[in-house]
């Protein structure tokens, strides 16, 4: 290992972003209030609102020890040159480099996934539980361990083998792995819903009933080609409630949780469908795509440039340079612009939030289902509801429920 520039870039960088995790936790800690914000006086009484206090901060607890171990981890292996010593090792097995690279940087995975266990297992069993959210058996938890890892021997195998036979063949290879990744990513979003979300979860049709023709009421006046509304039971984990939008062209589906169904009202579900199909209708799945299109391009074209680069492999104390080796080096060097890359997503959709929610309320012709909608989301699953901004500007998808209710109140009649 040497102290080239590459050596202290990674090191400060690293140490500068955990940092910034740490500082805006602290704030975000600082920003609780020991009063119930306004808009939800009717709804959060105060012993349910220091609960929900006090699950934000058991949450960041935990997250600050989670990130501390993981960067020490690192800072560890690194500096008494770990990555080196794995390197020769594997390499002694004499077999080609794609073979290697497919057993290195499978034993990493393996590696990772063993020392983040305990903290799952926590998060899970512990945390989740103390708060009463926790619904997964250990069965549950042991088997979406094992399909996780048969899934991502599946589909991750093949990938990462066509990933360092371009780099090791093929010129212009940054622009053949975009194009190869692009692809693959798009087939896996049109497959997911059919094929490996099941494996995880049920999705059922949702019954006959005054909901189902409401939802396909909304959906015919908004003019969108809904092809069916799944149930899924998230029950079968979590207390928690959501619901998401699936498929492409003719093929758009709803999953509803059947928490969600269970603690909410028609129109507070018609309106959470309403802003759902605003996504749809104001295009920003079509913008996150291509932004997404966009940043892997970005990606690949610096792996590129890093590819077999020797004061990267010195300051890594890695003897002899070779494709998969780039590929594990490159992902801990570009991990602080991915912070970066990943709070102007955040501020995007965050934008995007607020424009579905202002579209649910023109197609409904009403604020009031999806307002109380949202407190009682918030309720139910024990949101901070005053995080600091810098905190939301640095983590949140979504903009906090205070805001999104404001923003809702502020809409003309329509």
């Amino acid at each position: 290992m040497q102290y080239n520039i590459w050596f202290f870039a990674i090191a400060i960088s690293l140490v500068l972003i955990w940092k910034l995790d740490f500082f805006s936790t602290l704030l975000n800690l600082k920003a609780l209030s020991p009063n119930v914000p306004e808009a939800f006086a009717n709804v959060i009484d105060q012993e349910k609102y220091e609960q929900s206090q006090d699950y934000t901060r058991d949450k960041a607890v935990f997250g600050i020890v989670k990130s501390a171990f993981g960067i020490l981890v690192l800072i560890l292996v690194w500096w008494l040159g770990g990555f080196g010593w794995i390197d020769n090792w594997v390499r002694g097995f004499g077999k080609g480099p794609i073979t290697t690279g497919v057993l290195l940087i499978g034993m990493l995975v393996v590696a990772q996934m063993v020392l983040s266990l305990p903290f799952d297992l926590y998060s899970t069993f512990v945390l989740e539980e103390r708060y009463g959210f926790n619904r997964t058996t250990p069965g549950t938890f042991i088997m979406d361990m094992v399909k996780g890892l048969v899934l991502a021997a599946l589909i991750g195998i093949p990938l990462l083998i066509a990933l360092l036979w371009i780099f090791e063949k093929v010129p212009a290879a940054w622009l053949w792995g975009w194009g190869l990744v692009t692809v693959f990513s798009l087939a896996l979003t049109y497959i997911a819903p059919t094929w490996i979300m099941p494996l995880f979860n049920k999705f059922e049709p949702i019954e006959d009933g005054e909901l189902k023709q409401e939802i396909h009421a909304m959906a015919e006046k908004c003019e969108f080609p809904l092809k069916e509304v799944f149930v899924m039971d998230g029950s079968k984990r979590s207390s928690k409630s959501n619901a998401f939008f699936t498929g492409f062209g003719e093929n758009k589906r709803i999953a509803l949780f059947d928490t969600l169904i269970k603690n909410h009202t028609v129109p507070e579900l018609v309106g959470v469908l309403a802003h759902e199909i605003g996504h749809f209708k104001e295009r920003h799945i079509v913008k996150s795509l291509i932004t997404g299109i966009i940043t892997t391009g970005v990606m690949f074209f610096l792996l590129g440039l890093m590819m077999k680069n020797r004061g990267l492999f010195d300051a890594f104390g890695v003897q002899e340079t070779s494709v998969y080796m780039s590929l594990i080096l490159f992902s801990i060097v570009i991990s602080p612009l991915n912070t970066i890359l990943s709070i102007g997503g955040n501020v995007m959709s965050r934008k995007h939030e607020f424009e579905a929610d202002a579209y649910a309320a023109k197609v409904t012709g009403e604020t009031e289902p999806m307002i109380d909608a949202l407190k009682k989301l918030s309720k139910d699953n024990l949101s901070n509801l005053t995080p600091d901004p810098f905190y939301v500007f640095l983590n949140y998808t979504h903009p906090p429920v205070v805001e999104r209710i404001a923003a809702l109140k502020k809409l003309p009649a329509q």
